[in-house]
């Protein structure tokens, strides 16, 4: 099977949903839809979150932070602490970042891992810059920016799973390819994750998207984020360098002072929520 037959097999399949999971993806998402649950009593939420030890550490490291009231002198130690503090959407946002790092655990190909690897670090300094972003900047809600933020490379994560079947699918065919995660395959992904409308049109429209001013939406939170992430997309060739200070539209809605704290909150959220290794 060459290239562009791979490409349209794997669109084919998308589109008529016939997505599969890894075993441990689908292990996460059955405790993604008990949190779902609104009945979901705390001491059941907290049972879910032990039964994952990256999970259960990640939810503490995350109540720990200055961007979730963490920073005091006293440090949560404890799960059942730790939930309580950032609360359900919160834990929800954790809980899809493993399911989308999991995504990573069966790429065998040691330079599809690099990218897997690369394409983490980047979601998470992406997801918090947005959260921060959503906070200080555009409004909109901080939980949903995400969310959001830990999802819009769902599908490329996805693809590069099936790479693994397919060697030298995305060599030197970043546009193509890059085309068919966002338009075909992102899509049916999201869809397959019942990732709310809100949420993937949004991520939908990052591709080609433009920035208002002042920026005040879910899509200009996120492509702002894509912007300051200060590690890019190893998929994304049509990521431009920002401007110098000074020379970009955006400084009249926040100073350099503020992007600094922005950036520095941000920086300590993604490390909360874990390295670049996928395990």
């Amino acid at each position: 099977m060459n290239k562009l037959e791979a490409f349209g097999y794997i669109a084919a399949q998308a589109v008529r949903g016939e997505i599969t999971f890894p075993t441990s993806v689908n292990a996460v998402l059955r405790l993604q839809q008990a949190l779902d649950n609104p009945d979901c009593h705390i001491d059941e939420a907290i049972r879910l979150v032990l039964a994952e030890p990256q999970l259960a550490a990640r939810t503490v490291a995350l109540a720990n932070t200055a961007a979730f009231g963490g920073g005091g002198s006293v440090p949560v130690t404890n799960v059942r602490t730790a939930v309580t503090r950032i609360g359900y959407r919160r834990l929800q946002a954790l809980v899809a970042s493993l399911v989308v790092r999991q995504f990573g655990n069966r790429i065998n190909d040691p330079q599809l891992r690099a990218k897997a690897e690369q394409l983490w670090e980047h979601t998470t300094h992406m997801a918090a810059i947005a959260y921060s972003l959503a906070r200080r900047v555009t409004g909109v809600n901080p939980d949903t920016a995400l969310f959001a933020g830990i999802v819009h490379e769902v599908g490329a994560f996805y693809l590069l799973a099936r790479a693994d079947e397919f060697p030298g699918l995305l060599d030197d065919d970043a546009d193509n390819w890059g085309a068919l995660c966002e338009d075909v395959v992102s899509a049916e992904v999201m869809k397959k994750l019942s990732i709310p409308p809100a949420v993937s049109d949004a991520i939908a429209d990052m591709r080609g998207g433009w920035l208002n001013m002042p920026p005040a939406t879910l899509l200009d939170t996120l492509l702002m984020a894509n912007q300051y992430a200060p590690v890019p997309s190893p998929l994304d060739s049509r990521r431009e360098p920002l401007p110098p200070h000074g020379e970009n539209a955006i400084d009249f809605v926040f100073d350099e002072a503020t992007l600094a704290e922005i950036l520095e909150e941000a920086a300590e959220t993604a490390h909360a929520m874990g390295g670049i290794t996928l395990v």
